[in-house]
């Protein structure tokens, strides 16, 4: 459901602290960098927003594309957020990519190695978000507490619950909090 979405309960919890934002959400479930860059070169966006999120890669990860792949369209990815945020990087924040591996969904599969894949992709948007001076949030290591919340899973035993998204929001809040006070 929209309402249940990580970025408009961000928005919600903003809102609730007389915070006014409009969320403008492009991305899709499944894309990848590709499809993403593809999407915002189709789009009409022209205007320069207060506040730009980046949560893009495991779907690079799941299709298995390669690493340097990843990094070459994360860091465009990342000077195009920049760009819609008036290449103010305090405007800018990235959120790392979740572990599939722990679901339901990812039974059958050798979940040491996604884990290691999505480790070595996050280390990847943290690096390029240190270079760039942006902010990178770390929730893997809530994704990974499936195995003690299976109610941290949606129902089709793959993508994040509402209630796991609302953890991200509680890691993710402060700290935009903080952004928006400087």
């Amino acid at each position: 459901m929209e309402s249940e979405r990580w970025p408009v309960q961000l928005v919600n919890n903003l809102k609730d602290k007389n915070i006014e934002i409009e969320a403008t959400i492009l991305a899709k479930t499944g894309w990848t960098t590709d499809e993403l860059a593809k999407a915002i070169h189709d789009s009409n966006l022209s205007e320069s927003y207060d506040l730009v999120s980046l949560l893009i890669g495991v779907n690079n990860q799941y299709r298995g594309r390669s690493v340097e792949n990843f990094e070459e369209e994360f860091r465009v990815l990342l000077n195009t957020a920049l760009v819609f945020a008036g290449n103010d990087p305090a405007k800018v924040f990235v959120v790392s990519i979740p572990d599939w591996g722990v679901t339901p969904f990812a039974m059958e599969r050798d979940k040491d190695q996604i884990a290691g894949e999505i480790d070595l992709f996050n280390q990847i948007c943290e690096d390029v978000c240190l270079k760039n001076e942006v902010l990178f949030i770390d929730i893997t290591d809530i994704s990974r507490n499936v195995y003690a919340d299976e109610m941290l899973v949606a129902t089709d035993g793959l993508h994040p619950s509402d209630k796991m998204y609302a953890q991200w929001v509680d890691r993710i809040l402060p700290l935009i909090l903080e952004k928006i006070a400087e």
